[in-house]
């Protein structure tokens, strides 16, 4: 016991000779003693003080000892009680123990046997309270354990709804999604396959388009599509019988739901070597257009609760990918299409030029690729080519057309279609790399080139490429002011440019490829929609 904090002692007794022997007794051993002479004088002391212990006679007016007890254990069951009685009956034994007693002494008392009873008290008080307070800590480590485990699940949880938004959002176009999305969900659900299937009315049964195959150590493989035969319709007097995936797809997508099917918790049959599966149908505006399918084909793995949360995410973020895409495609193909109808605009005014525009795309494609060019760069060059001499809109037909040679302020007035070609893409609010190229075709290796004057590397990489493509295709072809050259001429120009008007790295692949006759003309498409398909 300290003597800075002594332990405070309430003794409850209607007769006052028995409190002040007690108080003084108790108090020269150091205890600090309150007294109270019934219970509800005692209830008050309580709800003022702080108390340690309490002794308390039985028999008492107003509220008796058992009563004290019972609303002591009722507002602190750590609190001990002693009761004293002059009067022990069986029954009176029996109401204390109830009421969490963990004394009975019986009058008259002896000091040196309260002072044990003390002592004893507050030491059994004190492991009384370890041990709650032990209980505590466990129970509150417990409860943090409990909690660390679902903030860490929770955290785990965002990050891979992260990485699918991340994953699918980020694609360019509708084939990555659906390469990525079956990827994702062998990644994420730890599946063995993956497939996405077409389904809808133009489409008499599934149709796969995308797939992958768990290749292990968290890495798949992907392709677009497996085989041709998926897609076969075998028409209404040869079908076959729909294989146990096609059906299952074809009935997700009719119930529009989400299925989870296991071994033996499923009336479906599944395909052979198959052990679970989940199929989730993916809808554009509330309509179901495909059925993304994962399976497991190990035998002791099945699928989950939270792998079907993550997949119907996954779904949903890919259909909102897909259907801005081909929003976005659709505008793209509208708004090129309109472009390349200003270019048929422009070749129609001169038929010597006609198809110019496309030769040249075809032939810096050519050039391109075998100096290593990016898909990227390739789509670059492949928009370029086309636009490259959108400005000439803006060329006077008198100057345009002129037969002869033109004059200084008429051959001015034709340097300024590149500008008038870059700005005309500008406007349009993207394309910042094809418009620097359809700026500067025109621009030489020697910085004697227009508009810029720009040499060297001031000159973009793909505009280099597009200069030798656009001077071979005009040299070899007829226009208003002459007839086309000679082979052996437009090469032996091409050869004498290099390292003035052409970079020489670019003419030398060019030579390369044309002695390999890879640079013979090139067949035209004329639906602008097909353009993209040389960059793919």
């Amino acid at each position: 016991m300290s003597q800075d904090n002594p332990h405070r002692i309430l003794f409850v007794d209607d007769e006052q000779s028995i409190l002040d022997v007690a108080s003084g007794y108790f108090t020269r051993l150091g205890f600090e003693v309150l007294t109270a002479k019934n219970g509800v004088e005692a209830v008050g002391i309580l709800e003022a003080e702080k108390i340690d212990c309490c002794f308390t006679d039985i028999n008492m007016p107003g509220m008796n000892g058992v009563d004290l007890a019972e609303h002591i254990r009722n507002i602190d069951n750590t609190l001990p009680v002693v009761i004293m009685t002059g009067y022990p009956t069986l029954d009176n034994t029996i109401s204390t123990l109830k009421n969490g007693v963990v004394d009975f002494l019986v009058k008259p008392v002896n000091l040196s046997q309260m002072e044990l009873c003390v002592r004893r008290v507050f030491s059994q008080r004190k492991l009384f309270v370890e041990n709650v307070l032990l209980k505590k800590e466990v129970e509150s480590k417990r409860k943090l354990e409990k909690l660390n485990c679902e903030l860490s699940l929770k955290v785990d949880e965002l990050n891979t709804l992260n990485r699918i938004l991340t994953h699918i959002s980020g694609k360019s176009s509708t084939k990555d999604v659906f390469c990525r999305l079956v990827n994702l969900a062998i990644d994420i659900t730890q599946s063995d396959e993956s497939g996405f299937y077409v389904v809808n009315d133009a489409v008499r049964m599934p149709f796969r388009i995308a797939s992958a195959i768990a290749a292990g150590a968290g890495e798949t493989r992907s392709h677009l599509p497996r085989s041709s035969a998926e897609s076969v319709d075998m028409g209404p007097d040869l079908a076959l019988p729909i294989p146990s995936v096609e059906g299952l797809v074809m009935e997700s997508a009719k119930d529009e739901m989400p299925l989870l099917i296991a071994e033996n918790n499923d009336t479906r049959d599944l395909p052979p070597d198959i052990h679970s599966m989940i199929l989730m149908p993916v809808k554009i505006r509330a309509k179901v257009f495909g059925v993304l399918t994962t399976v497991v084909t190990e035998q002791d793995k099945r699928f989950s609760e939270r792998d079907l949360y993550y997949l119907n995410f996954m779904a949903q973020s890919a259909a909102d990918a897909i259907e801005n895409l081909a929003l976005y495609e659709n505008i793209y193909e509208n708004l090129f299409a309109t472009l390349f109808a200003f270019v048929n605009a422009i070749e129609a005014r001169d038929p010597y030029t006609r198809q110019h525009s496309s030769r040249v795309t075809r032939f810096s494609i050519i050039i391109g690729r075998e100096l290593g060019c990016s898909s990227d760069e390739l789509e670059t060059l492949n928009f370029a080519g086309h636009l490259h001499d959108i400005g000439k809109i803006g060329i006077r037909d008198d100057i345009l057309l002129k037969p002869g040679r033109l004059s200084k302020e008429e051959f001015e007035k034709i340097k300024e279609h590149p500008g008038i070609g870059a700005r005309i893409v500008e406007k349009l609010g993207f394309w910042e790399q094809e418009r620097h190229i359809i700026r500067c075709h025109h621009e030489r290796f020697d910085g004697t080139g227009y508009p810029d004057g720009l040499k060297k590397d001031e000159i973009p990489f793909l505009a280099r490429i597009m200069s030798v493509a656009d001077v071979y295709d005009a040299l070899s072809s007829d226009r208003a002011y002459r007839r086309k050259m000679e082979e052996k001429q437009v090469l032996q120009i091409i050869r004498e440019g290099s390292g003035t008007q052409f970079d020489p790295h670019v003419v030398e692949t060019f030579f390369t490829l044309h002695k390999q006759g890879r640079m013979q003309e090139p067949q035209i498409k004329e639906n602008p929609t097909d353009i993209f398909s040389d960059t793919c």
